[in-house]
């Protein structure tokens, strides 16, 4: 089976994604849109994972590989692809799903709750009631048409969905490492201005291994749910 990348800067890959995959037997490929890229035949694939990155959906004139990556990201959900978003992978696929991306009313910079919502019947993942999650972000997006919202958070109405059984996006990180948290740190610190749901460096690098191990096992088990038929 083969597990494809779509990664947007070096220092936000997939983290804890990548050992589980690996473990699972999986053929690992990518694309970097950072450095030379190219695009595969998405019908080839087993699971894209559309990885985060400090860009906007709507910086097409900046970074012209974007459109090319949402219409590869409709392909792959046209063609049965199981697809999996993580903050602007999320904002990406529901953008190739016709959706609007847009500034949320406060950004989410930092660790803070997030809240499964309870959808009818068992056609969806359901996530815990109350869970830590990892956040940095500054974009939502509208629900996608046909799409089920499946969390939010007190900041932002719209943190995780699914479209039919194989397509989820979730706005908060449940691969990140504190490894990727010191890079996200490194790299985009200048966004840390306070603010009520912008934490400091200290409380973002201050979490104990606890949670991290928290998102292991819920990244496992989602991504278990996806790989089922």
């Amino acid at each position: 089976m083969r597990i494809h990348y779509l990664q947007h800067v070096p220092f936000e890959g997939p983290g804890a994604i990548d050992a589980l995959m690996r473990r699972s037997g999986m053929t690992v490929t990518y694309t970097r849109f950072h450095d030379a890229w190219e695009l595969p035949d998405p019908g080839g694939l087993d699971l894209v994972v559309v990885l985060g990155g400090p860009m906007s959906v709507n910086d097409g004139m900046v970074h012209p590989w974007l459109p090319h990556e949402r219409a590869f990201i409709r392909r792959a959900i046209d063609a049965g692809t199981r697809v999996l978003g993580i903050c602007l992978g999320a904002q990406l696929i529901a953008s190739a799903l016709g959706a609007r991306v847009h500034p949320n009313s406060e950004k989410e910079i930092g660790w803070f709750p997030v809240t499964g919502v309870a959808s009818a019947g068992n056609a969806v993942y359901r996530f815990p009631l109350s869970f830590p999650a990892f956040h940095w972000h500054g974009e939502t997006f509208d629900l996608p048409a046909g799409a089920v919202p499946l969390a939010r958070s007190a900041a932002c109405a719209q943190q995780a969905f699914q479209v039919g059984r194989r397509v989820i996006g979730l706005q908060f990180h449940l691969e990140t490492t504190p490894a990727a948290v010191r890079d996200l740190v490194d790299h985009c610190g200048d966004d840390l201005i306070p603010a009520r749901f912008v934490q400091s460096q200290d409380e973002i690098l201050g979490v104990g291994d606890d949670v991290y191990g928290s998102l292991r096992t819920m990244m496992s088990d989602l991504l278990q749910y996806l790989m089922r038929d």
